[in-house]
């Protein structure tokens, strides 16, 4: 059995990832760590990460950028994979979490679902072909609580097709004013509204037809079950970076 602490156990994706966990017998909750509590669960919840005194074997992140210092320092401490799911970390906490794969195994990914890594696999090996005579353009759409924008799926979508490509390329975040748009673009737009798990499509638009990508997130339980394989790839891994990617290959 794999044995999780669970941050960010009281938010949304904390109570998909709890609801799941009661239905797979190879998976529980050791502990939670949230500012909120939970009456619905059977695990211990705690404010700070370093008050948690049970055992586990992997620590999954489902918080907020600002958790990233104790999260790190919680699992060296430990010596103990760290499986985060959080997006929105700026350009320093990207270093941090690099360097710190050095002393534990660290698993980052902007997206949990199966799907929408298939799809940036399928991107990395179609783009160049597509982008000299296709346009190409990004629409995400999330939750009107969702805090960041564009989303990270979104960005790891861009990043697929950029760093397939030859040919240097901008992001451009939403559209205004008066201007042709430029060749060397990808256009990156969020929508914002209701109660939207999430939703991305990649559009390639050419000069006689469009192809279109998309992916749509019925419920979170897609996250979450791609969470728990994650934990379930990083237990007794050696120290390192990994991804999705390195799920879904070990699946194929």
């Amino acid at each position: 059995m794999i044995k999780i602490v669970l941050v960010g156990c009281s938010g949304r994706m904390g109570n998909a990832i709890s609801s799941l966990v009661k239905t797979k017998n190879e998976f529980s909750i050791s502990a939670g760590v949230d500012k909120n509590k939970n009456e619905n669960v059977d695990y211990p919840i705690y404010s700070e990460i370093f008050d948690i005194k049970e055992d586990f074997d992997a620590v999954l992140d489902f918080s907020r950028p600002a958790s990233l210092d104790s999260l790190l320092k919680f699992c060296k401490d430990n010596k103990k994979p760290l499986v985060l799911c959080t997006t929105g970390y700026d350009e320093g906490q990207l270093k941090a979490i690099e360097v710190a794969s050095l002393d534990i195994p660290l698993f980052k990914s902007a997206n949990m679902s199966i799907g929408i890594n298939i799809i940036s696999s399928v991107l990395k090996n179609i783009s160049s072909f597509l982008y000299e005579d296709f346009d190409i353009e990004i629409i995400e759409k999330h939750h009107n609580q969702k805090v960041d924008s564009p989303s990270g799926t979104a960005i790891l979508l861009a990043d697929s097709i950029k760093n397939s490509l030859d040919t240097p390329v901008d992001y451009v975040y939403g559209r205004e004013g008066i201007k042709k748009r430029d060749k060397a673009e990808i256009g990156i737009h969020a929508v914002r509204g209701g109660n939207i798990v999430g939703e991305h499509s990649v559009i390639f638009a050419g000069g006689y037809e469009t192809i279109e990508i998309k992916h749509s997130a019925m419920s979170r339980e897609v996250f979450a079950l791609g969470s728990l394989k994650a934990c379930e790839f990083m237990k007794d891994k050696e120290n390192g970076f990994y991804s999705m990617d390195d799920v879904i290959k070990l699946n194929k």
